[in-house]
């Protein structure tokens, strides 16, 4: 899955066995699992990625899935966003150790911050593993999209149900109806839902971009 960057992967994946679990950011119980429960049930997801595509990752933690995207994809830019100090140290020190400070950028921050909204948005694509519910999830990182970017959501086995739930909720953050997507049918014994979700293109700017041409 990896090709010729596997070299890369396994460095990260042994980063993240050690300093990754002495700083908490994983469970101890996690090292064994690392491979089919993080490293590659991200990467399966870059092939929702066109080639070129920036991509921030909300609410990074250890790097998963950004980190795993750029060691798969050369070809992606990825902003890692992270609010806790301690975890920002942590991705930016890997990013440095893995040699992707051209492919990738650590922003300390939530989200929801002004700050970081005029730092990381306007990107076509966002992501986000295991941070919140996703009807707190649009509201963070919709903002961050263009009109028509799309949110990545990696979710488990309820991700149907959140759709259910929460599809009303995605419509008042400005998102399109939610879609659930499986990726790694076929190369993982447990393929990954991820659900999509993509921003409303604003109708009044896009008459207008009509106008100017």
């Amino acid at each position: 899955m990896f090709g010729d960057r596997l070299l890369l992967a396994e460095r990260y994946a042994q980063r993240l066995a050690t300093a990754g679990i002495a700083e908490g950011l994983l469970g101890p119980r996690e090292a064994p699992r690392l491979w089919d429960r993080h490293l590659l049930n991200c990467a399966v997801v870059t092939d929702l990625l066109p080639v070129g595509a920036r991509v921030v990752d909300v609410g990074s933690g250890a790097g998963l899935p950004g980190i795993v995207f750029a060691c798969r994809r050369p070809d992606l830019r990825v902003d890692l966003v992270e609010s806790l100090e301690r975890r920002a140290r942590f991705l930016t020190e890997t990013v440095e150790v893995l040699g992707l400070t051209d492919q990738v950028r650590v922003v300390r921050g939530r989200a929801e911050d002004a700050v970081v909204r005029e730092t990381v948005g306007r990107a076509d694509w966002a992501t986000a593993r295991a941070v919140a519910p996703l009807d707190r999830l649009v509201g963070w990182c919709l903002p961050l999209l263009e009109s028509g970017g799309t949110l990545l959501a990696i979710k488990g086995a309820r991700a149907e149900a959140e759709v259910a739930q929460f599809r009303e909720a995605v419509r008042r953050a400005g998102g399109e109806t939610p879609v659930v997507i499986t990726c790694g049918t076929g190369i993982l014994s447990d393929p990954v839902n991820v659900i999509e979700v993509r921003k409303r293109i604003d109708a009044a700017k896009s008459k207008k971009g009509r106008k100017t041409r």
